[in-house]
């Protein structure tokens, strides 16, 4: 089960297993606050995507070989103006410098390195700290 560390609206840690009920609450949870924020339709679609993408990465790549159960820790904060986002996996991390351009004529039938696009797309912010297996991101409210 997803553990919430805080009860706060607009600010939350929490713990995500990688199943598909604990993701979508804690997607939910990001999107309430979007919507207090009154963000737009198109600004909670491109927060959602990328954290959609970041959360499949973390589990699929940076907890290849774990238990399911093993989480992915999310880590948000919307205000007026931004909202900022943290996934972090349990993984040894990765450069992301090492994945493949997918916009690129030899990498177009690879199917790695779109959510990454994806992310780099949506937000006006995305940096692998530390070993790389921690992502922030930044959404600048229009």
């Amino acid at each position: 089960m997803a553990r919430t560390e805080q009860a706060n609206p607009d600010h939350a840690r929490i713990s995500i297993a990688n199943k598909r009920d604990e993701i979508e609450r804690a997607e939910q949870r990001l999107i309430a606050a979007l919507d207090k924020h009154q963000y737009p339709d198109a600004a909670k679609f491109a927060v959602r995507l990328a954290l959609e993408e970041a959360l499949v990465n973390a589990f699929r790549h940076g907890h290849k070989g774990l238990s399911p159960d093993v989480p992915v820790e999310l880590e948000f904060r919307v205000t007026d103006k931004q909202t900022d986002l943290a996934i972090e996996d349990k993984g040894p991390g990765f450069d992301p410098g090492d994945v493949p351009d997918p916009t690129l004529d030899e990498n177009l039938t690879v199917p790695t390195g779109r959510g990454l696009l994806l992310m780099r797309a949506y937000m006006a912010r995305v940096e692998y700290v530390g070993k790389g297996n921690r992502v922030e991101m930044v959404y600048k409210k229009p």
